[in-house]
């Protein structure tokens, strides 16, 4: 073979190679097309559901739609506690660690530290929801996701906002940072005021960011408002002066309760010392104590006005019958029971306006002792009012088989059983109804009241009413407690505190009860100071002074008509006054 048939048989072969490789990689390029159509066709056709669902793993997404807890309002509507939308800022903790450069910056917005940052994210990278901060402002939260860091969001909640601060703190409790109720009526009423979230489908880019909504699965419930029997006014106007009494005093603690006669509804409920719930820093405990429920005292010299009720019910006493209270103390067994003074021979009436335990005693004990503790407990002494108060307490109140004589002669006169706030207002109520018990209610009624229960002799409790004016005059212990253009019916009392198992002669409870105006009483009061320091601890002189200032106010504010209807003056007999 020369050379030029060589080189010829050369150019063939390379000639069939290259038509050979073309033809390869054509049929090589048809196969694999072939097979990616053969591919798609299979998973169009037997896939489809399997495929769709994995593409709506990753960019569609369920999510809750939350919704506002109920506010709370006044009887006039007036706001006590609102939801305000808020955001939370959260994290995908494995894809924020991802850009550790930029958690300097985002600690900053979020007013933390760069470590305390680190340390939330850290060891949870197998989760894919952390907190990062709740409850951020507008502005706080537009500035965290102007950074547009990969892993960071936003969720809507809600915080629990109080207009009223420290003003009705004890009344409302206080919500925590998921808002469930913690205290008060927040916790109490929780299920009515909780909302039920919504539901909803959404589309979202492969950074969980929100793209379009695609359907409304559920929607969302708000919570029920809540309507108190509250008035903001009045509420206000308690509040000041029990907090300068309370200042003044340097009590350890003061309440004050404000009831509506004709409905039973709660017009104020003021304690001190309290606390802004809109700062979580501040609320402690004790701070935010309903005492008005969950303290128990003894009524002291408020209770002789039942006592003398009960006596004048029986038939055995009449305003006017002479009551000798010389020499001033009293002998029951080996106890003896004192008075301040000396008040010689006085008529019932003025037993109780010159709050006579000899003179009370010796009613008491003149009677059975049944007579006594029946009209107690159906006043709601020894049981809770109902109201719905977390943590309210039921008080003390013993059988009176369990008395014997001196327990017997201490009922008489406010001792030997313990009360709360309500329980006590609770039961001047009945004195200012005519002898009728209405239940109490924080919740504004649309009718008068649910139901009555007659207590005492519309006689009875009007006659003792005349008493209790007179209480409040000049000439009496409960002066302070008195209102211009009004007539006011009422009682002091000064009780002994318990330490260390024995009454002290340090400690007191100083107390005002009453109600005006006195002929037909539209609001009944009772202030109570614990333990006031500085030299007064008379309940004329700590605790009447604040009803005088509430009770005028609330009269004029609420346009009850002055009381000038001319009153009964009953003297002992022989012509005595």
């Amino acid at each position: 073979m020369n050379g030029h048939s060589t080189l010829r048989w050369l150019l063939t072969g390379l000639q069939w190679f290259m038509a050979s490789r073309r033809n390869l990689v054509l049929a090589m390029l048809a196969v694999a097309a072939f097979g990616m159509l053969s591919r798609a066709v299979y998973l169009q056709l037997f896939h489809k559901d399997f495929l769709q669902g994995q593409g709506d793993e990753r960019y569609l997404r369920v999510v809750e739609v939350p919704t506002h807890r109920g506010m709370i309002v006044d009887r006039n509507g007036q706001p006590l506690a609102v939801s305000s939308p808020v955001d939370s800022v959260w994290a995908d903790p494995k894809l924020l660690l991802q850009h550790l450069d930029r958690l300097p910056v985002l600690a900053r917005l979020l007013s933390m530290k760069t470590a305390d940052l680190e340390q939330k994210l850290n060891g949870r990278e197998n989760r894919q929801f952390v907190y990062l901060r709740r409850h951020l402002t507008p502005g706080e939260a537009k500035r965290v996701m102007a950074l547009e860091i990969p892993g960071v969001y936003l969720q809507r909640e809600y915080r629990r906002y109080y207009p009223t601060g420290e003003v009705t703190s004890h009344l409302l409790g206080f919500t925590n940072v998921d808002d469930v109720g913690q205290e008060g009526l927040e916790l109490s009423f929780d299920q009515w005021l909780q909302g039920k979230p919504g539901s909803k489908r959404v589309l979202k880019d492969r950074l969980d960011r929100f793209v379009e909504d695609v359907e409304s699965i559920k929607d969302p419930e708000p919570g029920n408002q809540l309507t108190l029997s509250i008035d903001q006014r009045l509420q206000y106007l308690t509040y000041r002066a029990l907090k300068a009494a309370y200042t003044e005093h340097r009590a350890d603690g003061a309440f004050a309760v404000l009831v509506d006669v004709p409905t039973g509804e709660i017009l104020a409920l003021v304690n001190q010392p309290a606390a802004n719930p809109n700062n979580r820093r501040e609320i402690k405990p004790e701070l935010l104590r309903n005492r008005a429920a969950t303290d128990l005292f003894e009524p002291g010299s408020t209770g002789k006005s039942f006592t003398i009720a009960m006596a004048l019910e029986s038939g055995a006493y009449k305003p006017t019958t002479p009551i000798n209270t010389a020499p001033g103390y009293f002998q029951v067994g080996r106890n003896q029971v004192r008075d301040v003074h000396s008040y010689g021979l006085i008529d019932v009436s003025r037993v109780l306006s010159k709050s006579s335990n000899v003179g009370t005693s010796k009613i008491a004990l003149s009677l059975p002792a049944q007579k006594l503790w029946s009209l107690l407990a159906r006043l709601g002494f020894g049981a809770p009012t109902g109201i719905g108060f977390s943590g309210e307490q039921r008080g003390v109140l013993t059988r009176y088989s369990s008395w014997g004589a001196i327990g017997h002669a201490n009922h008489s006169f406010g001792y030997g059983y313990s009360v709360t706030g309500l329980q006590l207002a609770q039961a001047y109520a009945v004195l200012a109804a005519d002898g009728v018990r209405r239940p109490l209610s924080i919740v504004r009624r649309d009718q008068s009241h649910a139901q009555e229960e007659r207590v005492l002799s519309a006689d009875a409790v009007r006659k003792v009413r005349v008493m209790l004016e007179a209480a409040v005059s000049k000439q009496g212990t409960g002066f302070k407690a008195s209102v211009p253009g009004y007539q006011v019916a009422g009682k002091t009392g000064t009780a002994r505190k318990v330490v260390n198992g024995r009454y002290s002669t340090r400690n007191y409870v100083s107390l005002f009860a009453g109600m005006a105006p006195a002929s037909r009483p539209r609001l009944v009061m009772v202030v109570v100071v614990d333990n006031p320091r500085g030299g007064a601890y008379y309940g004329g002189a700590v605790a009447a002074p604040v009803f005088g200032k509430v009770m005028g106010g609330a009269l004029r504010i609420l346009n009850v008509t002055p009381d000038v209807v001319p009153r009964p003056n009953y003297v002992m007999a022989g012509g005595t006054p």
